[in-house]
């Protein structure tokens, strides 16, 4: 039978992913550098689920000095979704820190945020909360 392992994402700065997928909770588990292969390899996950991983695949810039490879489209992906215990605060944590939320929770379930390269995260509550503002009101914010 399969068992889930990973998924991967690229990314152009490993800081600044780091930090995001903190602010939802998650820690880095493993790294893994390759200095031949010219790539870091960084996996995160939730505490206590940590079988459940994302990969955070950072392409070193090219030896010879040319421009690194950019990325775009992380739409294409589709998206990672992470269940709290609760959206509202969640969503707060994020946006004190400079995240912008697409889609707010305005239902109390599910609201949509972006990493630092544009790959959409999915948040779902585990469970329910009754709409609350300043939530409820919210408009959604570019794509999510």
């Amino acid at each position: 039978m399969p068992k889930f392992l990973h998924s991967m994402i690229r990314v152009s700065d490993v800081d600044k992913t780091i930090a995001f997928f903190e602010l939802l909770g998650l820690k880095e588990v493993k790294r893994f550098d390759s200095e031949q292969g010219r790539f870091t390899l960084v996996y995160v996950a939730a505490p206590g689920d940590e079988d459940a991983q994302v990969e955070l695949t950072y392409n070193w810039p090219p030896a010879d000095g040319s421009a690194a490879e950019t990325y775009d489209g992380g739409r294409n992906f589709g998206h990672i979704a992470y269940q709290v215990e609760n959206i509202y605060d969640t969503c707060q944590r994020l946006m004190d820190a400079g995240v912008t939320i697409n889609r707010p929770p305005r239902d109390g379930y599910m609201a949509f945020v972006r990493t630092p390269d544009d790959i959409s995260i999915e948040l779902l509550q585990d469970g329910r909360l009754a709409p609350a503002e300043p939530w409820a009101s919210m408009p959604n914010i570019g794509i999510w």
